[in-house]
């Protein structure tokens, strides 16, 4: 993992006391709402439906001990003992009051974290691949790039007032477990013919109201050149997009409207950037500091290649069922023999997708420390990952993570939900999203039945906004206004791009709304339509993808019938 220089440690130090002068002022009436609204969106407080929510920035989502220990602290403390996932690597807290705002961003610096473009229209936190470093599949280790990236982008004078938020994401493997598609800048490492190293650049991705996937705009740029290149997009972006109407200012409608003139123009951006660069001051990066970053990358203390061999051990005897279907479902491969990536699952019934409380951030620190050299990731699917577990710790592991209720084997099975906190929580949302995860877990308890469906994404959004990447489920659930009551839109065969669902599109909608109660029959009518239309050992989006919307939509509305017509009315 990457280590804060001094340089670092002092720059989020000096955030959050500015902070803290700020938020002073802004409680002593010197400093308007107003004028103080911004500020605190930077660092990454929001006035959600109930209270302040804190984001906390989690960089291509790894953390060390020290830093979960500190947001288990956090929730303790200053919240009401949980937070919350996000499907960008984040964690949120939703109960921390203002005015002990600046007390939670002194102790985040503490241990090297804090909310700096968590929010506002800015460049936001970067994310990346979960199995990063790890990963059989991978090219190219995204992390030192993401770091160098997020070290430019913090604070960028240019880009503190974008006409809209922008989010990149980058993947260095053959599987894009990072949805780069869907994300203002998607960035993909590969090598050329000659063997040199550079990115595949895609350009306006993005969900929210008009989902799209990005243009690829070069399909080759030297990694040298990827800040300059990054620079000439934002810069074109900043000045053309749309201001004058939030919803149409998203860099994707700039380049579904403009077309090659916008490509035109930040290769001309680029070029004059790099032509102009008289001193030296165009952002090219040196070998020694790719170099420099890219040793805290190395191999974690008491890991080495080959020595987890040494002590493999003989099968476990006798093994529960329920271990064998944890390491089918949440063991995964690893790129050093003898190790093992682990998923601790946070998907469970009575409790959201995402959600952690500060005893299980705890255990979940202990069990990283014991089992994974101090590391845990944050997964695009709101779980965690441990990336250093031998194989000979696995069955200690699973009897560990099952004490600490991180050990439903769910990976990637239909309760292995994606949910944003929806209506319970934020002020944007047309409706909850909380109530309908928690009624689908608990109609789906039984592991035989959620094998035999087999692999399924299902993702929730409390509103068009999209940050439960609703689109790009498999199964799409999207919280919608009726009159002021709640209804739901489902959608069908999206994907996110990943090797299980296939190219990056979004999901299509099957019919009128339906409302909160119906959700579930029309979840289960949808599968059990799979379950009787499926070929041999076929998955549920390649069902979707050969026999057509058709089938599932007459099994939605069968259930419509049934309830009354009640969102018939409503559509």
């Amino acid at each position: 993992m990457y280590q804060y220089t001094e340089f670092d440690d002092r720059f989020v130090k000096q955030r959050a006391a500015q902070y803290r002068d700020q938020l002073e002022r802004n409680l002593a009436g010197t400093l308007s709402d107003d004028d103080f609204r911004a500020l605190r969106l930077q660092n990454g407080w929001y006035i959600q439906r109930h209270a302040p929510m804190a984001r906390i920035a989690v960089p291509y989502g790894e953390l060390n001990t020290r830093q979960l220990r500190k947001l288990a602290h956090i929730a303790r403390t200053y919240d009401r003992g949980y937070g919350h996932f996000t499907t960008r690597q984040n964690m949120q807290f939703n109960w921390i009051p203002l005015e002990r705002s600046a007390d939670v961003m002194e102790e985040l610096a503490e241990v090297h974290m804090h909310g700096i473009q968590t929010s506002g229209n800015c460049i936001r936190n970067i994310t990346s691949d979960a199995f990063a470093g790890i990963a059989p599949d991978e090219l190219i280790d995204p992390r030192p790039y993401c770091e160098i990236m997020r070290q430019w982008s913090s604070l960028h004078p240019e880009f503190a007032f974008l006409p809209r938020k922008f989010k990149i994401a980058v993947s260095g493997a053959a599987e894009d477990r990072a949805a780069i598609a869907w994300h203002d800048i998607g960035l993909q490492l590969l090598r050329n013919e000659a063997g040199d190293v550079g990115f595949k650049v895609l350009v306006g991705g993005g969900m929210g109201r008009t989902p799209i996937t990005g243009t690829v705009v070069r399909e080759f740029l030297p990694w040298q050149q990827i800040l300059v290149y990054i620079e000439a997009v934002v810069r074109v972006y900043n000045r053309y997009g749309r201001r004058d109407n939030m919803y149409k200012a998203r860099i994707k409608i700039l380049v579904k409207a403009e077309g090659p003139r916008f490509i035109e123009d930040v290769e001309e951006e680029f070029r004059n950037i790099l032509e102009h660069d008289v001193d030296g001051a165009s952002h090219l990066i040196p070998q020694e500091e790719l170099d420099r970053v890219a040793q805290y990358f190395d191999l974690p203390e008491g890991v080495r290649f080959g020595a987890a061999n040494d002590a493999l051990g003989a099968p476990v005897a006798d093994a529960p069922p329920a271990y064998q279907r944890w390491l089918e479902r949440n063991v995964h491969a690893h790129r050093f023999p003898g190790y093992r990536a682990v998923t601790l699952s946070l998907k469970r019934v009575g409790q959201a997708p995402g959600d952690i409380t500060d005893t299980q951030m705890e255990a979940a620190a202990d069990i990283a420390d014991r089992f994974s050299a101090g590391e845990i990731r944050v997964t695009h699917d709101q779980n965690l990952v441990l990336p250093w577990v031998r194989e000979a710790d696995l069955y200690a592991l699973w009897q560990a993570a099952k004490a600490a209720s991180f050990a439903t084997p769910n990976i990637g099975l239909l309760t292995d939900m994606i949910a944003c906190p929806g209506g319970d929580f934020c002020a944007l949302a047309n409706a909850r999203s909380i109530p309908i995860a928690e009624a689908i877990a608990e109609r789906y308890q039984d592991l035989d039945e959620l094998y035999d469906i087999g692999d399924i994404d299902v993702h929730m959004s409390g509103c068009i906004n999209s940050c439960g990447h609703h689109h790009t489920g498999h199964i799409g659930i999207l919280g919608v206004d009726k009159d002021g009551s709640e209804w739901y839109q489902i959608t069908l065969g999206g994907s996110d791009g990943t090797q299980a669902s296939g190219a990056s599109v979004a999901g299509k909608v099957i019919g009128p709304s339906f409302a909160a109660d119906e959700v579930p029959d029309v979840i289960e009518a949808v599968v059990e339509t799979y379950r009787t239309q499926r070929s041999a050992n076929e998955r549920f989006i390649d069902t979707v993808k050969r026999v057509g919307l058709e089938p599932f939509k007459v099994a939605a509305n069968a259930v419509r019938r049934t309830t009354g017509n009640k969102a018939l009315a409503a559509a």
